[in-house]
């Protein structure tokens, strides 16, 4: 009896270090600082709590580490991720401090998504398309631009939406909590609210209305509306 409570409390030790080496596990990447002119070589280091990047440089000017509260906003796509501080730039009139890192290995974005889409809120910017999105529906769009745009495609899931292009960049992976709002003036428009800005798609096939109705009400459902059939015209859901 006793041998077999000391190997179960044996079994449950390793366990607890297994996990806590899980929870506690940290993602290195050999990374670049772009400046104005060139960069700074180092390392990019990302724990459950803070980012961090040390400069390869004896100078170490460039080394900062961020807790995740300390950053404004994390836009991560396949080549560059872009940091957005809370630090003032005092030769630019207290504009907001950037980060720009380039040179990115190329499993960096596919690793940091996933953990980034679970623990950050929306501040966190996917600038890619998530290709293991299995879409409800899809519609070739245009990403309106000033007098030009980007073109496309949407996809729709219960918990995403992917416009996906091959313009360098533009391509946006949101999660429906990161939708402020869905509206659509016609069956060939469609605008999707964000903390970045408001983004309008030229829809190149008509929006059926069941598909426009459905993202509507996923979107208002996670910010804690109660929509009901019965109270449609006054909740503003659209008919």
């Amino acid at each position: 009896m006793a041998l077999r409570i000391e190997a179960a409390t044996r079994a449950c030790v390793i366990a607890a270090v297994f996990a806590f080496g899980a929870r506690a596990q940290t993602h290195t990447y050999a990374v670049r600082h772009r400046h104005l002119h060139g960069g700074a070589e180092g390392t990019l280091r990302v724990t459950e709590t803070s980012v961090s990047f040390d400069e390869t440089r004896k100078k170490n000017r460039c080394s900062r580490t961020w807790n995740y509260d300390d950053i404004q906003k994390l836009e991560l796509s396949a080549d560059t991720l872009r940091i957005t501080t809370y630090e003032d730039r005092a030769r630019e009139f207290g504009r907001d401090r950037v980060w720009l890192f380039d040179k990115l290995p190329p499993d960096l974005s596919r690793e940091l998504y996933p953990a980034w889409s679970k623990r950050l809120d929306q501040r966190f910017v996917a600038a890619f398309a998530d290709d293991h999105i299995k879409p409800d529906w899809r519609i070739p769009a245009k990403l309106m631009h000033g007098l030009s745009g980007y073109q496309g495609e949407l996809l729709f899931a219960h918990d995403l939406v992917v416009f996906k292009t091959p313009a360098p960049q533009q391509s946006r992976t949101w999660r429906i909590t990161d939708i402020g709002n869905a509206a659509s003036a016609d069956p060939f428009d469609l605008t999707i609210n964000t903390r970045e800005g408001d983004y309008r798609f030229q829809l190149k096939e008509a929006l059926p209305e069941s598909a426009y109705r459905a993202l509507w009400r996923q979107v208002n459902l996670t910010r804690g509306l109660q929509i009901l059939s019965q109270s449609a015209s006054s909740s503003g859901e659209p008919k």
